[in-house]
């Protein structure tokens, strides 16, 4: 973690959250979110406004360092539905 450039601001970070309005995975408002990497830092991914988005504490952690469209299939989740989504709210964000 110390050798990679991460770049979240509270800012973002906030405002990731209010995109998404619960867990970008399974849609649960339950609880406090928790930044997940969709790009997981053990392959290369950051701490990043485009990498990062809100996820409850089941779906982080059943999710853990796995590919993000490979979990979601296995999990049953809507993965065009997700995809979809962070490309809105990232164009959204990016606006």
């Amino acid at each position: 973690m110390d050798s990679v450039v991460h770049d979240l601001g509270v800012d973002q970070w906030e405002a990731l959250q209010a995109a998404w309005v619960g867990c970008a995975y399974c849609g649960s408002t339950d609880g406090p979110l928790q930044r997940d990497c969709v790009l997981p830092i053990s392959r290369g991914g950051r701490y990043t406004l485009t990498n990062v988005v809100p996820a409850c504490r089941s779906c982080n952690a059943s999710k853990c360092n796995d590919e993000v469209t490979g979990w979601l299939r296995r999990k049953k989740l809507d993965e065009r539905a997700f995809l979809v989504r962070h490309a809105e709210i990232q164009a959204g964000l990016r606006a």
